[in-house]
């Protein structure tokens, strides 16, 4: 079973879902994406897609960039161990970017987590909004029980992964809540197109 949680560089705060979202002006963000593993197939400009649409629903416009890189297993149990305290593999590890301000999230079947990050100003415009890692190993082992395929598992991390970049934690109920809501409702309108499958879950078991 996989425990996943979050962590902060800086003071503990309530992040503000409610708040305006981030706007860098008129224009599109930039996503880079990248495949670094070569285990499981796949599709870069889809998932580049998936997080730009996250992104545009999230209400983030012009001058920003967010990274999506699709990792192995040894590389995100490195960073797993490096920046969380955990031993192995994980299957998402977000690491977004305010500025000087840093904060470090992993994935979305969570049973416990750590202080959120402060929430951003949105008068000011990030260049680098941060990195989201995804390992493609990690989230077909957990598939069948978490989001019910590999597919619907691969977009679930990456939709999961960007919005805790802008903000979103699940460190208590409430915040968790509105997360996996939000969750199924970019998932709904950019993945599916459609309703929410029956077999989709967005915890593990404890």
């Amino acid at each position: 079973m996989l425990l996943h949680e979050s962590r902060t560089l800086v003071a503990d705060s309530r992040p503000r879902i409610d708040a305006p979202k981030r706007s860098g002006g008129d224009g599109v963000p930039d996503v880079f994406c990248s495949d670094e593993q070569n285990d499981i197939v796949i599709d870069v400009s889809r998932w580049r897609t998936l997080a730009l649409q996250t992104l545009l629903a999230e209400g983030v416009r012009g001058a920003c960039e967010l990274s999506l890189y699709f990792i192995d297993e040894e590389s995100i149990a490195e960073l797993n161990a490096e920046h969380m305290g955990k031993v192995g593999p994980t299957d998402v590890l977000s690491f977004p970017l305010d500025g000087v301000e840093i904060a470090e999230a992993q994935g979305p079947g969570a049973l416990s987590s750590g202080p959120a990050r402060p929430h951003p100003d949105h008068d000011d415009v990030p260049t680098l909004l941060g990195d989201v890692l995804v390992c493609p190993v990690v989230a077909k082992a957990q598939a069948s029980t978490h989001a019910g395929n590999l597919d619907d598992e691969l977009a679930l991390l990456v939709v999961h992964g960007v919005l805790h970049v802008l903000g979103y934690d699940h460190e208590i109920e409430s915040d968790a809540l509105v997360m996996r809501e939000r969750e199924r409702e970019i998932l709904k309108a950019h993945h599916w197109n459609g309703d929410v499958p029956s077999t989709f879950r967005q915890e593990h078991d404890e």
